[in-house]
């Protein structure tokens, strides 16, 4: 047993001083280092997998992309084929910084008046209504048609494998199964044949296999490979094509049609998905939005995605000595959270897909907006507002869970992925292709003129918000984590861990962590709670009872309760890759060789 098990935070607090040069942290598990490669990502056997790829001679994304397929399998709860996938690039051959934009877009039928017919004002968080058109796979096709080297078939064969000849069930999965397995059998028996065998929930260590789903990726490869003597490229789209132009478009629509399910309005609904949208579906390849912050220069996706909050957090920060204050202390949690109101509340009033209206990112990162946002953070009274940006014009046209993956090779390639949506407990499972459609469409809004407003055609503002972070145009990082609106208050903790407070990749993972529920949920039923802030029970009671008197109504949570930071570094200059990955969660796990 380790220090951090025998001892609780209050018996042996993280010390740190200006500068952090002195500092006693206690931590899980080592920093993995190698100088060939490394990987990380939200099950370890989906980490086995991309080490394997790495080792046989394949770069980042490809090791990248068969940890993204794998995960399908092994976290049915957090991610699947039918949700999305965001995807940050690293390319060292040009030391280009790319996002793949893998998030799906709302179908043809859903509009505004459509929903105001059936008299819902907030989009359900489960059933057909919220889905988007899958995303994920184009996404990882994308990926690897862009910057892998290797086929569908050598990147999916860990996943097939798992799926056809099953994995041993774990705690966190049957948790899932469990708590839903009454609609699984009332109401969803798709579902329930492949979740609930023998019509019964699976222990923890059974063997748990997904035929369905096996046959449905055998399909896509085969695809794949009758196309091969065309050359990689023309084979790895005659794979997309069975999925979006083919006999797999064709199944997914066929059963969002001809059947309705209940969801959380109260009322059957039927799937607005067409052929119409699957054909017209494309993957874009887009620049990041980047900030430079102490010589580090950090990527996210553009803001049909939360991550420039993540950057505006950063804005806001920049103007704070951050290092004179003690890690965790009330001053120092009352600072970032106050900062992250103020940055959450933009992404409320102006985030939306960029296609549909011009969100002015320049200027929420401008340091004339921070100079008067700065402002409104008092450092002895907690807001209680939702306070956005009042002079700035942008032009409008079921909680499920998330998981990570980072990859980085030798050569610096780097990627940093965070796949999300197609949860097995959302949305029933499609007869014969072993997968549920996703419900990320709950997160559109349904006031006309919101640059997140509903439209056909269009990217719901999504909570996925991977990491890349360079140094001079060199690699240097990539992280991320679950955790929805969480996402970027936790990786923006551990970042200032590592810049502000020296400590080492997985001392900042471990380190305990806050996060703010004060502005709306970005999910069903988009639910605030002002002036709440949740700490993990690791931070001391005294600075709890401090925050309370400041006005914050703090919940403490598990002492390990907060998201699965993962993470991976890359030293140009000595070659040496180093890696890092979360304790909690049960199931995430990093390799470096």
């Amino acid at each position: 047993m380790n220090l951090i098990q025998l001892y609780t935070y209050e018996q042996v607090p993280s010390i740190f001083e200006a500068g952090g040069k002195a500092r006693m942290v206690f931590t899980t598990r080592p920093v993995l280092m190698g100088t060939h490669g490394a990987v990380a990502s939200g099950h370890y056997l989906a980490t086995v997998a991309g080490f394997k790829v790495l080792q046989k001679g394949g770069n980042a994304v490809d090791a990248g992309v068969a940890m993204g397929f794998t995960l399908t399998v092994l976290e049915p709860h957090a991610n699947g084929i039918g949700g999305e996938a965001p995807i940050i690039v690293y390319s060292a051959g040009d030391k280009r910084v790319s996002v793949i934009n893998g998030q799906g877009t709302a179908p043809k039928k859903a509009t505004f008046q459509w929903f105001r017919e059936q008299g819902i004002n907030v989009i359900p968080g489960d059933g057909f209504l919220p889905a988007t058109v899958p995303s994920a796979f184009d996404a990882w096709i994308t990926a690897l048609s862009r910057f892998g080297t290797l086929s569908l078939a050598e990147t999916m064969e860990p996943a097939i494998k798992f799926a056809e000849e099953g994995f041993p069930m774990y705690q966190g999965l049957r948790n899932v199964i469990t708590l839903h397995a009454k609609r699984f059998r009332e109401e969803w028996p798709t579902t329930a044949k492949v979740f609930l065998p023998n019509c019964e929930v699976p222990e923890v260590g059974e063997v748990f296999r997904q035929t369905s789903l096996a046959e449905t990726f055998k399909r896509l490869v085969a695809e794949e490979e009758r196309a091969q003597h065309k050359g990689r490229t023309v084979a790895l789209k005659a794979a997309r094509d069975c999925f979006y132009n083919g006999e797999i478009a064709k199944r997914i629509v066929e059963f969002g049609a001809g059947n309705e399910v209940r969801d959380s309005s109260g009322k059957p609904h039927s799937a607005l998905l067409s052929l119409e949208d699957f054909k017209g579906y494309e993957t874009k390849v887009e620049e990041p939005v980047s900030f430079n912050y102490k010589g580090l220069t950090v990527h996210k996706c553009s803001p049909w995605s939360q991550g420039p909050v993540f950057l505006q957090q950063l804005s806001l920060l920049r103007g704070y000595d951050l290092r004179s204050l003690r890690h965790n202390s009330t001053v120092y949690i009352h600072l970032i959270v106050e900062a992250a109101k103020l940055a959450f509340a933009d992404r409320e009033k102006f985030y939306g897909d960029p296609d549909f209206g011009n969100v002015p990112v320049g200027k929420l990162l401008s340091e004339d907006y921070a100079l008067e946002r700065r402002k409104l953070i008092k450092p002895d009274k907690a807001s209680v507002e939702l306070r956005p940006g009042s002079d700035i014009h942008a032009q409008t046209g079921n909680i499920g869970d998330t998981t990570h993956l980072d990859a980085v090779d030798a050569d610096g390639n780097m990627v940093a992925a965070t796949p999300s949506g197609g949860w097995v407990q959302s949305s029933p499972v499609i007869e014969g292709l072993g997968f549920p459609l996703g419900t990320r469409g709950q997160m559109f809004n349904l006031d006309v003129g919101h640059p997140n407003g509903l439209q056909p055609g269009k990217r719901p503002r999504t909570t996925l918000t991977p990491s890349l972070v360079t140094r001079d145009r060199k690699p240097y990082m990539v992280f991320g984590t679950p955790g929805g609106d969480q996402q970027d208050q936790w990786t923006l903790q551990f970042f200032l861990n590592l810049v502000e407070f020296g400590m080492n990749l997985q001392e900042a993972v471990d380190a305990p962590t806050f996060h703010t529920a004060h502005f709306p949920s970005s999910f069903y039923p988009r639910e605030a709670s002002p002036g709440r802030l949740h700490v993990e029970g690791r931070i001391p009671e005294a600075v709890r009872k401090s925050l309370v008197e400041k006005g914050h109504d703090v919940v403490v949570d598990g002492d390990w309760a907060h998201g699965r930071v993962l993470a991976i570094a890359f030293n140009p200059e000595t070659g040496v890759i180093s890696a890092a990955a979360s304790p909690r969660g049960e199931t995430g796990y990093a390799l470096s060789w």
